[in-house]
């Protein structure tokens, strides 16, 4: 892979004279022949002008052209000093999102609308359709479990939260905030199939990635700045899109996983993301060969590539370059982790317990490299009772897979 031509934004912002710097820099390297890898983009029959050098940075950064680059960092400047939500009435808004990663960052924006989080991580454990009060309970259990936290404190800490979800009805305006992955998705649904009567105006700003940013993980990465320059861009939340959200809902918590993947494999979705979202999520449901979610696979993988690893570095090779579609906090993957490592035939062996959980070296056991090689079945093993949404995956019991093609079947 040819060397990056610039210094890849992690928080969206792109400094306009840092790049017209560097684009000198290429044109003296590609004038000189220093450069063959770029050279080799570039017509043979001309001299490189520095036209051409900044069309190669704007590349390299993820836009079709050097005016395209310019725009966009000129888009976010006038957001950050013009704020169209000083003029937009925002302070009668509120801001929903699925964690608080962006509530100081807003602040810091010129935001004063009221902030609302909804943090229940829905892409783990039960997920069912229940009466209010034993859904909760249902949720509580399964988080301190998984966690470690305590009860009462979680038990709390939700019920303040689904309390919160009836002040959406009838309130002069809300905007949620998303991304792609599966947390957030679920979060939007979960949120829209909740509603008997919408607030007089809802609106949705949710993303993909940024331009800029090499390796777009959420919103609540980005600056103050991106956050003005993303407001403009959100969008009227339909009815169409709120019938969407109870369908996929209602899809996510049946005990078969059959309409969740119609939805998945869809590409007419009038929520865009959602489709990319369940579909990543519907392969934490097992493999039909070894019985592993993807992460799982993926973890087990780079365990072995490693030899002996700390389980921190696991989890951020895995967020950093293996997952095609982050959603896992650090406690969150530690929970997905502690099964493989305590069943009674476990697949991670954990070195040094005295050590916080993240430096613990994690290596494979025999089992488990079996099972990552597709010669054993982690559910045919002493695998842990595990949920992905409504579906229950219990080992040494007929449960639902993945076949090759992202598709589940029943496997006896």
């Amino acid at each position: 892979m040819p060397a990056r031509l610039s210094s890849p934004s992690h928080d969206g912002r792109i400094n306009l004279e840092q790049q017209r710097k560097r684009a000198k820099e290429l044109l003296q390297r590609l004038r000189s022949g220093s450069a063959p890898e770029q050279q080799a983009l570039l017509p043979t029959s001309t001299e490189p002008r520095l036209a051409d050098a900044q069309r190669l940075i704007a590349r390299d950064l993820g836009f079709k052209s050097w005016p395209k680059l310019k725009a966009h960092i000129d888009a976010v400047d006038f957001a950050a000093r013009h704020p169209q939500f000083i003029a937009d009435d925002e302070a009668r808004t509120q801001h929903w999102r699925c964690g608080s990663d962006i509530q100081h960052s807003l602040q810091l924006a010129g935001f004063t609308g009221a902030f609302h989080m909804f943090t229940d991580p829905l892409c783990m454990g039960p997920v069912r359709d229940l009466p209010p009060a034993q859904y909760q309970a249902m949720r509580v259990d399964y988080i301190s479990q998984a966690y470690g936290l305590k009860r009462a404190d979680v038990q709390r800490k939700m019920a303040d939260e689904y309390n919160q979800l009836p002040l959406l009805e009838d309130c002069p305006r809300a905007v949620l905030w998303c991304e792609a992955d599966a947390y957030d998705q679920l979060f939007l649904i979960r949120l829209l199939s909740s509603l008997d009567r919408g607030p007089q105006q809802l609106e949705l700003i949710q993303t993909a990635q940024v331009p800029g940013v090499q390796r777009f993980i959420g919103i609540g990465q980005l600056a103050p700045d991106l956050l003005a320059w993303l407001w403009p861009q959100r969008q009227p939340v339909t009815e169409a899109m709120v019938q969407l959200a109870r369908q996929a809902w209602a899809a996510y918590c049946a005990p078969s996983p059959e309409a969740w993947a119609r939805l998945a494999h869809r590409q007419d979705l009038c929520l865009p993301l959602l489709a990319p979202a369940l579909l990543r999520q519907l392969q934490e449901l097992p493999g039909l060969d070894d019985g592993l979610s993807l992460t799982e696979r993926l973890s087990l993988q780079i365990i072995a590539e490693f030899g002996e690893v700390p389980l921190g570095r696991v989890f951020a090779e895995l967020m950093g370059k293996r997952e095609p579609l982050p959603f896992l906090g650090d406690l969150m993957f530690h929970a997905v982790l502690r099964p493989l490592i305590d069943s009674p035939t476990p697949l991670i062996s954990e070195a040094q317990p005295e050590l916080e959980w993240a430096r613990r070296p994690l290596t494979l056991t025999a089992l488990g490299e079996r099972v990552l090689a597709g010669q054993a079945n982690w559910l045919d093993q002493q695998a842990p009772e595990r949920w992905v949404g409504g579906v229950r995956l219990q080992a040494g019991q007929g449960h639902w897979a993945l076949d090759q093609a992202l598709h589940p079947v029943w496997r006896a």
